[in-house]
Order: C-alpha cells, then sequence, then structure tokens
C-alpha cells in the first residue's frame, strides 16, 4: 500500500512536465495558419510571401527533424514573424483532419504536384510559386540563410 502512495505521488509530480512539453508543442506552432487562403490574405495585407510547408507530422522522419530542428527554435520564429506568412498543410497517418480540411489539402496538394515530404513552398499573396525546397541541416540558423537568399533573390527580380 505505501509503494502505491509513493507511486501516485511521484505520478502527480511528473504530470505537470508533461502537460508543460504538450504546451510548447502547441505555442511553436502558433505562428501558423492551417489554411491557405487565409494565408494568401494575410499576405497580401502584410505584404509578405508565403512559406507552406506540407507536412506528414506523424509519420514522417524528415518533417519530424524539421519542425524538430528549425521551425520550432526562436531564431525562426523571429525571422518569419518579420518577413513570411506560415502555413502548415499536414498529410498524417494516424492523425484525423476535418474532412473539409482534408480535401483543402489534397487540392493544394493536387495543384502543386507535392510529390514527397516536407516540401516547402515559397508563394506570393496570389499563389503564385516562387521557391521550392525542403529539409536542409545546419539548424535555424543556416535555414534562415537559406530563406533570406531566395527572398532576396524573389525582391531583385520583383524589381525587373
Amino acid at each position: 500500500m505505501k509503494n502505491i502512495c509513493y507511486l501516485l505521488i511521484l505520478i502527480s509530480f511528473c504530470l505537470p512536465c508533461f502537460a508543460d512539453k504538450a504546451e510548447d508543442s502547441k505555442k511553436s506552432h502558433s505562428l501558423w495558419l492551417t489554411d491557405l487562403d487565409k494565408g494568401k490574405e494575410q499576405a497580401k495585407k502584410q505584404n509578405k510571401l508565403i512559406l507552406v510547408d506540407f507536412t506528414g507530422s506523424d509519420w514522417c522522419h524528415w518533417c519530424v527533424r524539421l519542425d524538430k530542428e528549425v521551425f520550432e527554435h526562436k531564431e525562426f520564429k523571429e525571422y518569419a514573424k518579420n518577413n513570411l506568412v506560415l502555413v502548415m498543410l499536414d498529410f498524417p497517418a494516424k492523425k484525423k483532419l476535418p474532412a473539409a480540411v482534408k480535401e483543402k489539402n489534397n487540392k493544394a496538394k493536387k495543384k502543386y504536384a507535392i510529390r514527397g515530404y516536407p516540401t516547402i513552398l515559397l508563394l506570393d499573396h496570389t499563389g503564385k510559386e516562387v521557391a521550392r525546397t525542403g529539409y536542409k541541416k545546419g539548424g535555424p540558423k543556416n535555414y534562415v540563410k537559406h530563406l533570406t537568399s531566395i527572398l532576396e533573390e524573389y525582391k531583385k527580380s520583383a524589381k525587373k
């Protein structure tokens, strides 16, 4: 009986730790929209490009890795907040999406000929593809550098 009491006390102390981790995970995606049309509207208002993450969040190794190594980091979040509108279109294996969301995601997947995950698209506010990329090793600093070079090239070509 004594052991059961100790176990229950131990569990009660550990539960808040797990809750904090779940909350951190939710916070890491708070910048992300899940509707491309809303992303286009926001990009037009803010005069920004849209970064669309086509992901398999619960099964794709490289998607999870990109999220943990780049998207969850402060450096990426700050860069994105100032320069991009973030849209995540998920294609999970286990998690169930509402039918309308699944249909919209599949429509975008077909329109942009997505063949693998993760695929990262940079789009203008009309939905025109500016660049296509994916996972890059090197963490948030390297990824921000990569995106910066794409944005600079886009701005140069837009001036012409």
